[in-house]
């Protein structure tokens, strides 16, 4: 008797070991799904970049260290690993990114370029899907993290290896028209 009291406690606690393991499983997944949908939009912006500067610099020639900061801004934010870091050098090239699109305010030839406009509209756009995947991927960060802390998941969590995840942290809505759209 005592024999099949075991054996199903055993089975017991295997099955939950296996549904919390597979739980814990999706929503790291999810986190990275989410992350993945961020990294995505980051560099949708930083592709965009190059056209930005191109298009600046055939206006606004004496304007080269503003260039030049944008362009090593995003190279630091390419380079940028682990979620902490990238938010913090996120931070910085949306600033400098937020320089170069001030300037149409400073060159009203540039402003009426319909090239300068269409890069701007489609940063606008760009920086939305970000705030939004943003925002998805803080939502699975927490409901992981709450996951990893939970009785008795974290009884599974911490001899697995699931560490509590990152949240991006990074302001990375440019001022300028982007903010008015």
């Amino acid at each position: 008797m005592i024999y099949w009291v075991v054996a199903c406690a055993g089975i017991a606690l295997l099955a939950f070991v296996a549904a919390t393991f597979n739980e814990l499983v999706a929503a790291r997944n999810a986190v990275r799904a989410r992350w993945a949908d961020i990294d995505v939009q980051l560099q949708r912006r930083h592709d965009l970049v190059p056209q930005l500067s191109a298009t600046v610099a055939a206006y606004a020639d004496f304007e080269r260290s503003t260039l030049s900061a944008i362009a090593e801004a995003r190279s630091r934010a390419l380079a940028a690993t682990g979620v902490g870091q990238r938010g913090q050098v996120e931070t910085q090239f949306a600033q400098q990114l937020a320089r170069v699109v001030a300037l149409g305010e400073s060159y009203p030839a540039l402003k009426a370029s319909a090239n300068f406009s269409k890069l701007q509209d489609e940063l606008v756009d760009i920086e939305d899907r970000l705030q939004d995947a943003r925002s998805a991927y803080n939502a699975a960060v927490q409901a992981f993290n709450t996951l990893i802390a939970n009785f008795p998941q974290l009884l599974v969590a911490r001899p697995f290896g699931f560490a509590a995840q990152d949240y991006f942290q990074a302001e990375t809505r440019p001022v300028g028209k982007a903010t008015a759209g």
